[in-house]
């Protein structure tokens, strides 16, 4: 099968022998939307720049459609590359920015105006065509960048945080646009960005990165619901992560024999009896019961706890409690799970979960 993206062992080590990304394998099937996720360090922008061209590639191999293209000059690269700061010329007008790539190509006039005119209208470009970037939104000229960007019809478009720049409200609504646009336009979208809630909304699969190397690569849910390392069980979600060693693995299901007790979880990964193991458990599974309810039903993984504080924000119920040892797990909610009324600080509870919705991994 030919990808229209894949790496292959790709690696970069800067000119003072700093190695920003090693080892990096994936391919991506036409149409996917992938995004790069992780710290600010992580190497994510730099692999972004290396598949556009701008750095070069230390090790390894960088193919598009199955040609090799590790020394291809970017402006011979079937790709586009949108910037945070969208770079656009404050001295043309809109027509003028997203026709320029074209114009560069030395396409004849009236096909590129033909071309700008179908673009600027599937963006809802067309009413500020003769207006200047600086006179318009931070949203409208975000649709100008990817116009620009798609215009010259690259096999992928790289977007390196390109919502970074607008505020809340903003950057949800252009969220479900550009998804929307991608799928109906069916390029590969290649999106470089810090924030687990657009990455997870946005993807088909997610590149999870630390320290220059790849932790998982996974749909959204399945990262969300089932880490593979310590790193995404930490970086992604809200999890509580509890240490131990495993007692056994059975029909998928591991014990892990913990300072709070024996907690069981669903197995992911290598998991040799008596190794040490990390349990997941995500906030969202957590019950929080009272003491003498969670006796009454024998629940099992149950963990005693003290509440410290509850505090309501809206509809969301932000709650804290101490796990014996002195450790804090903040849990939130809808206020229906949990009432004011019902947690009072100092009150003694049992944590709860069900074993499919935890997952137990290797601790290292």
């Amino acid at each position: 099968m030919v990808h229209d993206l894949e790496l292959i062992k790709v690696g970069k080590v800067y000119d003072n022998g700093t190695p920003a990304v090693a080892g990096f394998d994936l391919a991506v099937a036409k149409g996917e939307f992938i995004a790069f996720l992780g710290p600010s360090g992580c190497g994510k922008t730099t692999t972004l720049r290396m598949i556009a061209g701008f750095e070069a590639i230390s090790s390894g191999d960088m193919l598009i459609k199955g040609t090799r293209i590790n020394d291809v000059p970017p402006e011979r690269r079937p790709t586009s590359m949108i910037f945070q700061n969208y770079a656009l010329f404050p001295h043309m007008t809109v027509r003028r920015n997203v026709g320029y790539g074209l114009e560069v190509k030395g396409l004849a006039k009236a096909e590129r105006e033909a071309k700008v005119d179908r673009i600027l209208a599937t963006l809802g470009l067309e009413d500020v065509a003769d207006k200047r970037p600086d006179k318009l939104s931070g949203g409208q000229r975000q649709r100008i960048a990817l116009a620009r960007g798609l215009i010259v019809e690259p096999d992928i478009l790289l977007l390196d945080e390109p919502l970074g720049a607008l505020d809340a409200n903003l950057r949800k609504a252009i969220q479900n646009e550009l998804k929307l646009l991608q799928k109906r336009l069916g390029v590969t979208f290649v999106f470089v960005t810090h924030a687990q809630s657009e990455a997870l909304a946005l993807s088909d699969r997610i590149v999870v990165m630390n320290q220059g190397r790849v932790e998982q690569i996974s749909p959204p849910h399945q990262l969300y619901t089932r880490p593979n390392t310590p790193f995404v069980a930490q970086f992604i979600g809200r999890n509580t992560i509890l240490d131990g060693s495993v007692g056994g693995v059975e029909d998928g299901r591991a014990v892990v024999d913990t300072p709070l007790g024996i907690l069981r979880g669903t197995a992911n990964g290598a998991l040799a009896e008596g190794s040490a193991a990390k349990i997941v458990v995500p906030a969202e599974a957590i019950e929080v019961r009272s003491a003498s309810e969670a006796r009454a039903t024998g629940m099992g993984n149950a963990i005693a706890a003290t509440v410290r504080r509850l505090d309501v924000v809206g509809h969301i119920s932000h709650l804290s409690v101490e796990l014996p040892g002195g450790r804090a797990v903040s849990l939130e909610a809808h206020v229906e799970k949990y009432p004011p009324g019902l947690f009072a600080p100092g009150g003694e509870v049992v944590l709860a979960w069900n074993a499919a919705e935890a997952t137990v991994i290797p601790a290292a």
